[in-house]
């Protein structure tokens, strides 16, 4: 004999918490599954613990999707604000950080017992460690085995995440569940993730690691992220970095402005006029780190003399070299620290509106298993916010 359920929701992470709340509160009676011991384990460890759960400027321009409209009704229907006076509501202390991104003041454990807290106003049941070996469309509904154990449900919530960071368990389940019922999957990647570089660029700038700069970075498409670039023992990573990343595809190129906040012109003209003894390395440590440059003078990138041995050409290239650095990477590190999934469930088959599968009624795909990704930011979690909230709605 199956067990009936109003709405199951597979996925205990910030969608699938959003959305069995709301579902909640309209009465629906709601079960959610996951494969891990506990929920929101993602939410945990975001933001160094402390949860970068929005920010305060979220707009579709801050998202990547093959439909560039999609994320707009469910961003418009349960806003950033929303979600912050909802942490408000609960009293959770946050604060703002670059670029508007909002950080819990404690930890990371306040939002998930936020969300928690908000499904146990209503007649929601949770079951972990949960395995989902079979899922079939009724005339009316779906038929799942968990656990051995036969459940039926109205509406199906898909809310498994991506393939980023599977030491916290992350699988294909949701795309393969896309998969069965003749959905596309948009090709995944690893996105928000740290570059590796070639053999030779690696083992040059490895003495650099733990070194951060300011800078601007540009993908091959043109676009421009100015944040802060980090060297590494593996390659570059930092904000910059990561943000960049999701753009960036195999074979191309990135390039760097090392000093977005500097006059490099003037300054190097200038101290050629007060300093003509003084040498390149010098001149440019001012506004650089000195191994930085050395690293460059050894890859014969810079030469290093005095500067009255230099001519305005000469001066103008080397700013020009400094502000349009380009390197190649070999690749990136991939899933394992990969914030998020680039790709995912093609949005052509889901109704903005309501995240609801079109040739299936009853069947909502929310949060990372579709194809939105966000910016670094809080981005992610708003869409998980919202989405959530939508689907909550109707299932």
């Amino acid at each position: 004999m199956s067990e009936q359920f109003d709405v199951i929701v597979i996925g205990a992470g910030a969608a699938g918490l959003m959305c069995a709340a709301q579902a909640g509160k309209r009465g629906r009676r709601v079960l959610v599954l996951d494969h891990a011991k506990k929920p929101g384990r993602k939410i945990l460890i975001s933001g160094g613990g402390r949860c970068n759960f929005t920010n305060y400027d979220v707009s579709a321009n801050n998202y990547l999707c093959s439909n560039p409209h999609f994320v707009k009704s469910a961003l418009s229907q349960y806003t950033n604000w929303d979600f912050i006076s909802l942490v408000s509501k609960y009293g959770i202390e946050f604060e703002e950080r670059e670029h508007g991104q909002l950080f819990c003041v404690d930890s990371a454990k306040d939002i998930v017992k936020m969300l928690l807290d908000e499904c146990t106003l209503t007649n929601i049941e949770f079951r972990y460690q949960q395995q989902v070996d079979a899922i079939e469309a009724l005339d009316s509904g779906f038929a799942l085995q968990a656990n051995h154990h036969s459940l039926q449900c109205q509406s199906l919530v898909i809310a498994t995440g991506g393939l980023s960071m599977p030491k916290l368990g992350a699988t294909p389940f949701g795309y393969k569940v896309a998969e069965q019922f003749g959905l596309a999957v948009k090709p995944t990647c690893a996105a928000l993730v740290p570059f590796t570089l070639h053999k030779q660029d690696k083992e040059d700038f490895a003495e650099l690691s733990g070194i951060a700069i300011p800078s601007e970075i540009t993908a091959e498409d043109g676009t421009v992220f100015k944040e802060a670039l980090l060297f590494t023992h593996r390659g570059l990573s930092g904000p910059a970095v990561l943000q960049i990343s999701s753009f960036w595809r195999a074979g191309q190129s990135v390039t760097i402005n090392l000093v977005p906040d500097t006059d490099v012109n003037e300054l190097l003209s200038c101290s050629r006029e007060k300093h003509p003894n003084q040498s390149l390395k010098n001149t440019l440590s001012k506004v650089l780190p000195k191994r930085l440059i050395e690293v460059l003078i050894e890859r014969n990138e810079l030469h290093d003399k005095p500067l009255k041995q230099f001519n305005e050409k000469q001066l103008a290239a080397i700013t020009e070299y400094l502000e349009q650095w380009s390197i190649a990477p070999n690749g990136t590190e991939g899933y394992r620290t990969a914030e998020v999934t680039l790709g995912g469930v093609d949005t052509d088959a889901i109704s903005s509106k309501t995240m609801e599968c079109k040739s299936f009624p009853g069947l909502y795909f929310i949060g990372e298993v579709m194809d939105v990704t966000g910016w670094l930011g809080g981005y992610n979690f708003q869409w998980c916010w919202s989405s959530g909230y939508v689907a909550g709605q109707w299932v």
